[in-house]
């Protein structure tokens, strides 16, 4: 009678020995749908779970611009977010309440390996760092097709007029000079928010009259201009004809293949022309959105996304860890690997290669030169509205005047500075 009994204790103290041994952990992974960051997240996980099998997994998409806030901020707020995800770092990271829907990662162990001006942009208001970086640094301009700038014997413009001179020389060309494409809300805000070096280069304190409610867009002529240029573009019939249905993957095909010869876009993009028509990866050029003054041309520069842990995660340890890992220079390289080098990462020891694409090669000057980059206005400034890509989808259909649409986006920031309980507002 006894060995039955002693065989079944055996089998549990072996099963609970197998268990505390082999405890394994399945993390919830929610990212956004872009080609690059889809390939970032499968290479590290792939990677983390073959360095730790104990830990797998559950990798999950997410649409892009206002419906991806909408669902990051949601998720956050009902409890129901994934172990670790990804978002923007700067004003959109600030408007998710970090000090209290956040985790702590101040004092992972790698956070040496990253660059303070990242640390700046993911840091809550209660002083704590609560992000790391996922991906390289941007540059907000513009695409360029080498090969038809060629054929047409175009030089890059470093003002906005070369800008439209070129445009003309282009339609009268029978091509399309410029790609926009709609029906992917989000792409239609780079002509505004891109022009932000142009902004700082006129008036070198708006940001921060701005965030005190001293500046307006309407108001400010150099701040004007982003929504003067979307109207410009489309007033002298510059546009694809299927503007307001074309979406970004649309809009990198046409200027890496010469359809079209420009698509003011942000520098990400390069990996979606890596992965889906890498036979134009050579003709595919880039420059900084030309301002007012050639003696002032320069890049505005996006920070990278960070990947966050949410404080109310059931695996938060475990979440603690591999994010710490992802800022390691092994993961950095993983990246860059798998996605290619489409700008500047910010981890310390992670360089780029050598034979970086042409619009790669194109960016890199302007961060090696003194004085000819800044920071997008929302890694200067908590506010910005929610409601800019249908601001600017209407201004660049013809559907709002430029003027109107600033003042109207003007009201739009408006709700979020008095949620964030800024002074003045």
């Amino acid at each position: 009678m006894t060995k039955p009994i002693h065989s079944a204790a055996l089998a549990a103290a072996i099963a609970l020995v197998g268990g505390l041994a082999h405890a394994e952990t399945t993390l919830s992974l929610l990212i956004d749908n872009n080609p690059e960051t889809i390939a970032f997240a499968e290479s590290l996980t792939a990677a983390y779970t073959a360095a730790n099998p104990d830990v797998t997994f559950d990798i999950e998409q997410r649409a892009t611009g206002a419906e991806g806030d909408n669902i990051v901020k949601t998720r956050l707020a009902t409890g129901e977010m994934a172990d670790v995800f990804n978002y923007n770092s700067g004003s959109l990271f600030q408007a998710l309440n970090p000090a209290t829907t956040l985790a702590d990662l101040s004092d992972l162990p790698n956070q040496a390996n990253v660059l303070d001006s990242f640390k700046s942009v993911v840091t809550s208001s209660d002083g704590v760092v609560r992000g790391v970086p996922f991906g390289a640094a941007m540059g907000g301009g513009i695409f360029y097709n080498k090969k038809l700038y060629e054929e047409l014997g175009l030089s890059v413009p470093k003002t906005w007029e070369e800008f439209m001179a070129n445009n003309a020389k282009i339609k009268e060309a029978g091509k399309v000079p410029v790609a926009q494409t709609y029906k992917d809300t989000w792409t239609s805000q780079l002509f505004v928010l891109a022009d932000y070096f142009n902004v700082q280069a006129e008036v070198p304190d708006f940001a921060a009259e701005y965030t005190e409610n001293k500046a307006k867009y309407a108001t400010t002529p150099a701040a004007m201009q982003g929504f003067n240029h979307l109207e410009e573009v489309f007033t002298a019939g510059y546009l694809n004809e299927d503007f307001g249905a074309a979406t970004f993957d649309d809009g990198m095909r046409m200027v890496s293949s010469g359809e079209a010869a420009h698509y003011p876009m942000l520098t990400f993009a390069i990996a979606n022309v890596k992965q889906n028509y890498p036979d134009n990866l050579g003709d595919l050029g880039f420059f900084a959105q030309p301002g007012a003054s050639a003696d002032k041309n320069g890049l505005t520069v996006w920070m990278p996304a960070g990947l966050y842990v949410p404080a109310a995660s059931p695996n938060l340890e475990e979440a603690r860890k591999f994010v710490d890992w992802v800022a390691t220079v092994d993961a950095c390289n993983l990246m860059i690997g798998a996605a290619g080098a489409s700008g500047p990462y910010l981890i310390k020891g992670c360089e780029l290669p050598a034979d970086v694409p042409p619009a790669v090669a194109d960016m890199l000057p302007y961060f090696q030169e003194e004085g000819r980059t800044a920071p997008a206005l929302e890694f200067l400034s908590p506010v910005k509205g929610p409601a800019l890509e249908q601001i600017t989808v209407e201004v660049g259909s013809g559907i709002r005047p430029a003027a109107e649409a600033a003042a109207l986006y003007d009201q739009d920031v408006e709700k979020q500075a008095k949620q964030l309980g800024l002074p003045n507002w």
